[in-house]
Order: structure tokens, then C-alpha cells, then sequence
């Protein structure tokens, strides 16, 4: 069974303990928001953050994207987290530090206890699966597996830069993001990064050129901490125009040439067989998931 299209093209980080930043995320066009109990929050406010989820999570709700929630590590804070946003109506959980498949089920043992507690649909919250040290990087394909919930895939990066002493930037970075890349994409996920970091938000020329480099290497979505980067992924992660009008004469061409018994064309003096027939195929499925998301956030904006 071909898996559901996933359109996360920006997930915007929201500090789950500022008001104001909550009041304002759904006017961001991000396609996901992520409500952060982690970093961004305070100790002494985790627990009121957690406490005012279910409010948060309706206010960012109201622009039509999906909404998840960054929980903490320590295990005793993560099951509260889990518990809390599962009950709030997460769609779904931002596991940073995902450590290990057993960790995975673990966490998705919990969230099917919570589920059928609050009668929710049991498997409904997904996972967004985030390496963040060497010993989880080196079983990520299991990790990508471990679990139905697990739906996207990425790399932290600059929790991943301190772990292995590394300096954060896309040279450093290429090997270990291209790699859970492909562990992604092995267990039909979604690959989730760009080759950098999210520290850097002040230049939008550069992180253009960044998000169009590694939509080339497979990226399709990214965390930004800062909604200057939300309109860039939006732009740079949909598929052009051209690109789609050039994949659906690909198709059209295949799909006559099919009929008559034919299994390799030339379009444009290109050869075209089935891998490039596939990808065109892809890109077009990927296309209107993209242009299906858009219109409802249109829907969601317009009701505001």
C-alpha cells in the first residue's frame, strides 16, 4: 500500500510558554507548528507550559496546519509530555533524542494507552523521529522502522555537532543528514532537514540557495526557528509549475506508448523508461498533496 503524502514542507518552532508567539503561529503559513516544551522553555515554566496545551494547541489549529509538540528527554518529563499532548489532540510528537527502536516503542506503548483512555483512534498521533547523538545515528534504519507511528525522520543538528565535536554547517553536517536521509526513505518515511542549521535565520538569500540545494539530495520538510524561513521551504519544496506540466507530459507520452507495447520513448530527445516515468509520477502525487494542504489552510485562513 502506497503511504499517505506527508506535506510538512515547514514546521515552525513555537515556545509553548509565550503567549504572544502562540497568538501569532497560525498567521505563519507554516504547513505544521511545533509547540516546544523543550528548549525553548524554561524549567521552572515546563510544567505550565504543558498545562496550557490544550489551549495552545486550538489556537494554532485555526490556520489549518498540523499541529505537534516537542517533548522533553528525561523520561519521566517525556511520558508527561506524551500524556499531556496526546490528551490536548497533538496530531503529532516531536521526539527529539530519539534513542533507540526500543525507545520508539516504548513511547508508542504509552501513546496507545493514552489514546484509548481519551478515545482517541488508537495509532492516530504520529511520530516525527529526531537523531540527535552517534549511538542513535548508527540505528537509524531501525529506528525508521520500529514503529507504525513514525512518519518523518531528521537529523538535529546541532545537538549532533556537540555529541561528536563537530562545528555545525553544511559540510560537517552533509554526511550524517544525507545518511538518515536515506534511512527515511528506506522505511518509506519522510525525510525531514537541509544542509545547515537552524541557527542561522538571519540570511534568507542563503537559506534559500540551502533549501533548494537539498531538495535535490531528497529533503522534503524542514524545522525552522523562525518564520522568515516558513515562506522560503513553502517555495522551494513545491514543485514548479514547469516541473509539473514537464511531468505530465512525461506521463502522458509513456501511458500512450504503454498502449501500444512500447517501454522506453524519447521526450525532448531524452530517453524516458520507468525510473524517470516513476519519478514523474511521484513528483505529480506530491503536487497536489501540496496544492490539497494549501487550499485547506486557505479555508482555515479565510474562516479567521
Amino acid at each position: 500500500m502506497e503511504r499517505q503524502v506527508l506535506v510538512w514542507r515547514s514546521l515552525l518552532y513555537v515556545p509553548a510558554n509565550i503567549q504572544r508567539f502562540i497568538d501569532k503561529a497560525h498567521t505563519r503559513g507554516a504547513d505544521a507548528l511545533i509547540l516546544d516544551l523543550e528548549d525553548s522553555v524554561p524549567m521552572a515554566e515546563k510544567v505550565s507550559a504543558r498545562e496550557m496545551l490544550p489551549d495552545s494547541i486550538k489556537s494554532v489549529r485555526r490556520s489549518g496546519a498540523d499541529v505537534l509538540v516537542r517533548i522533553n528527554r528525561p523520561l519521566r518529563m517525556a511520558l508527561a509530555d506524551l500524556e499531556a499532548a496526546i490528551r490536548a489532540g497533538a496530531d503529532a510528537i516531536w521526539v527529539s533524542t530519539m534513542e533507540s527502536p526500543e525507545h520508539a516503542q516504548l513511547l508508542s506503548e504509552v501513546a496507545r494507552e493514552v489514546e484509548h483512555e481519551c478515545h482517541r483512534t488508537l495509532g492516530s498521533t504520529k511520530f516525527a523521529a529526531i537523531i540527535e547523538n552517534p549511538a542513535a545515528f548508527f540505528r537509524a534504519a531501525e529506528i525508521a522502522r520500529a514503529d507504525p507511528r513514525i512518519v518523518a525522520m531528521g537529523l538535529g543538528s546541532e545537538d549532533f555537532a556537540l555529541e561528536t565535536g563537530m562545528t555545525p554547517d553544511s559540510e560537517t553536517l552533509y554526511l550524517p543528514k544525507q545518511t538518515v536521509q536515506f534511512a527515511a526513505r528506506s522505511a518509506g518515511i519522510m525525510p525531514l532537514g537541509f544542509f545547515g542549521t537552524v541557527a542561522d535565520f538571519t540570511d534568507t538569500d542563503g537559506f534559500t540557495a540551502t533549501v533548494r540545494r537539498s531538495r535535490r539530495f531528497g529533503f522534503e520538510g524542514a524545522a525552522v526557528v523562525h518564520p522568515s524561513g516558513v515562506p522560503i521551504l513553502n517555495a522551494e519544496l513545491t514543485p514548479t509549475d514547469d516541473e509539473v506540466a514537464y511531468a505530465r507530459k512525461l506521463m502522458a507520452a509513456y501511458e500512450e506508448a504503454e498502449s501500444n507495447g512500447i517501454g522506453a520513448i524519447t521526450v525532448d530527445g531524452k530517453m524516458v523508461d520507468v525510473p524517470i516515468v516513476e519519478r514523474a509520477r511521484r513528483l505529480l502525487t506530491r503536487a497536489k498533496a501540496i496544492a490539497t494542504k494549501d487550499h485547506r489552510k486557505a479555508e482555515f485562513t479565510g474562516k479567521n
